[in-house]
């Protein structure tokens, strides 16, 4: 195909496929099949990467793109990005639509919508194309979350029309994760022993503050459309009309919205979602009442914080009182230890409730709350209930203080908890209670990287009683192995070879592998060129911890508190006997021929992933680096590389191919 004829099927593609996209993901009306959709994507896929000058950024093809950041830049908002004033009573409504019709001398026409509990954000869009998507910040400045943005679907990277007024258009919108999506993300979480989050909103913030937008895509976030904080045009003098317009060229626009004529509609509108808001499926915490004219708004202007054209009316937090029947103790991947309050069931916002958060210890003392209490309980935009406070008044005589006990409630070993956390930890790596998740981050592929121990069979062992440590895995055969229900011989052969081939792991992979709290894969690498070896580490005290360049006192306390326990020593002293290495003759690190070297990586490889070849880079010496800077001696350019490729020409680092780079390691 000759490059014309490329960039004009390219271009008919592109407005083709942001036609599907808004039909799906905002209309919810799709008109062609999944299959149908994907045919297209993977044929503007193709032409792109055969002719990637016609790459551009408003492609549907780089919604999920780029490689993480270290920090988020700072946006200064075209308008200011205000918080609402707060209403909770009909009196101070009453009191806000007596100063509109004070100073615009008429009845005012007010624009109604439901109030979603998410992350406030806005959208800058030129020329039609998204230029930049920011969180609030002060109202002035916030973080610049633009490749976080783009992963969500139903946002436009692109407005579907040729309108002049609306090709620079400034938006506002409230992202959010849906029931549904928060309810599988903690799901995810549990399975991986990490906290989970206590309500939707405060997922979706979290979310947002990811710096990898991949991960951030995995997540399911959505996004309402609800304000324009100034008229596109002439032509546009209704705030609402103007958000129907939005929604016929792209954006996904905050449903239910009403206009209200007097105080009185407002109030029939109040009282109709009162209840009915329940069945959303996503959370809904008031309504935002708006002047819907935006001569008016003009008129009425605004104060440091807010505008004077519009309030928030709260809805009261759902609240039930209930009996404490006790407290019981759960265990997470990582042995951080959670308190659970069990209940008397009770009846609550649709839903028969009767266990409750307690978070940690510190919520307990600080609200005094005792087994057999009479407790409040809410779940006011919180998925999952927590116990907001206890009615004394009910106290029965002799009830006592709750007291944390400092074993574990499952492995009766000893727990801890550092200076600067709330939590307590059960740093045992026998814990069966964190058996699960210690196998399934032993085997991932930043550690040990055994090939076909997933999420299913490791809890089919687990369950079996197959796998109570890390060093059962090397205590497997394959016959054993394809005995497991849709195993199979071939499967179970293979596993046996990776986990054979896991025991020559480099030593750093192998101690981020044991899951010491607080120890990720940077620290590991740090603590593996310190020490030789593992009996080395074992021995180490905090202060010899202390002295590595990027170990502080959290991490070292980490460390010697693994090691204080008798059970983890135990399983290391095992590990070595079955064969793993850790350190000392048998894993020296290669030849050293990369020292003092910086590289960094952009793009896909196609021999292996990012994290083998900066693996590779520090066992000779060399060190990887996720941003670029003068300092940098080589960028190794994949396939599709980012922005990181055009800093480093702009710098005049030296930039080298996949190819030249192997040839650098001798590597054939």
């Amino acid at each position: 195909m000759k490059p014309q004829e490329a960039r004009e099927r390219i271009d008919h593609l592109r407005r083709e496929i942001n036609e599907h996209n808004y039909r799906y993901y905002v209309l919810n009306k799709p008109t062609i099949s999944d299959y149908e959709y994907d045919r297209l994507y993977k044929e503007l896929l193709d032409l792109e990467r055969a002719f990637p000058q016609y790459v551009t950024r408003d492609s549907p093809t780089q919604r999920v793109g780029g490689e993480p950041v270290r920090a988020f830049n700072t946006y200064e908002h075209r308008t200011k990005m205000l918080s609402l004033d707060n209403a909770y009573t009909e009196e101070e409504l009453r009191d806000f639509d007596k100063r509109m019709v004070k100073v615009l001398g008429s009845a005012v026409q007010y624009e109604v919508t439901l109030k979603i509990d998410g992350v406030a954000v806005g959208l800058d869009y030129r020329n039609g194309v998204l230029a930049v998507g920011a969180t609030r910040g002060d109202g002035k400045r916030g973080d610049d979350v633009t490749m976080n943005l783009r992963t969500i679907r139903s946002i436009p990277l692109r407005i579907l029309t040729a309108d002049d007024e609306l090709m620079n258009v400034e938006v506002r919108g409230e992202v959010y994760l849906s029931k549904k999506s928060f309810a599988k993300l903690n799901r995810e979480r549990q399975r991986a022993g990490d906290p989970i989050f206590v309500n939707p909103r405060n997922a979706a913030a979290g979310t947002l503050k990811l710096l990898d937008p991949r991960e951030v895509a995995k997540r399911g976030l959505d996004i309402f459309i609800h304000t324009v904080p100034t008229a596109p045009g002439p032509h546009y003098r209704s705030h609402c009309e103007t958000l129907r317009r939005l929604g016929e060229v792209g954006f996904r626009i905050i449903p239910h919205i009403a206009l209200c004529r007097d105080i009185q509609e407002i109030f029939e509108f109040i009282d109709q979602w009162q209840d009915k808001r329940d069945n959303l499926d996503y959370e809904v915490d008031g309504l935002v009442i708006k002047v819907d004219d935006f001569v008016s708004r003009g008129r009425l202007g605004s104060t440091a914080k807010s505008p004077r054209w519009a309030i928030a009316y709260k809805y009261q937090a759902r609240q039930a009182n209930t009996r404490l029947k006790e407290i019981q103790l759960q265990v997470g991947r990582t042995g951080r230890i959670t308190p659970v309050a069990i209940l008397e069931p009770v009846f609550l916002s649709g839903t028969t409730i009767s266990r409750a958060t307690l978070h940690n210890e510190d919520e307990i003392n600080r609200k005094d709350v005792r087994i057999g209490d009479e407790v409040i309980i809410e779940k006011g935009g919180e998925v999952i209930p927590k116990v907001v406070g206890v009615v004394k008044t009910a106290r029965k005589s002799g009830a006592k203080h709750y007291r944390f006990p400092r074993k574990c409630p499952v492995c009766k070993e000893r727990i801890y908890r550092s200076s600067d956390e709330a939590d307590w930890r059960c740093v045992n790596s026998s814990c069966t209670a964190q058996v699960t998740g210690r196998i399934l981050h032993f085997a991932s592929r930043a550690a040990m990287d055994i090939d076909g121990l997933g999420y299913v069979l490791v809890n089919k062992l687990v369950d079996m009683g197959l796998v109570k440590g890390f060093d059962d895995l090397y205590r497997f055969d394959a016959q054993t192995l394809a005995t497991i229900e849709r195993m199979g011989q071939k499967s179970a052969e293979n596993l046996i070879k990776g986990i054979e081939k896991s025991k020559a792991r480099d030593f750093s992979r192998v101690i981020y592998a044991l899951g010491i709290p607080d120890i990720g894969i940077n620290a590991a690498n740090l603590i593996a060129q310190r020490f030789d070896n593992i009996d080395s580490i074992m021995k180490a005290t905090v202060d010899e911890l202390k002295e590595i360049d990027g170990i502080g006192l959290v991490v070292a306390n980490s460390i010697v508190n693994y090691f204080n326990v008798r059970e983890n020593v135990r399983l290391v002293n095992n590990l070595k006997e079955l064969g793993v290495k850790f350190g000392g003759e048998s894993s020296k690190r290669g030849r050293q021929f990369l020292d003092g070297l910086k590289f960094v990586f952009t793009g896909e490889l196609d021999s292996m992933s990012r994290g083998e070849a900066q693996a590779l880079v520090r066992r000779h010496g060399g060190q990887p680096s996720s941003s670029i800077s003068r300092k940098t001696d080589y960028v190794v350019a994949g396939r599709e590389p980012g922005s990181k490729y055009a800093k480093a020409k702009k710098l005049g680092v030296k930039i080298i191919g996949e190819q030249e780079f192997l040839k650098i390691l001798k590597i054939r």
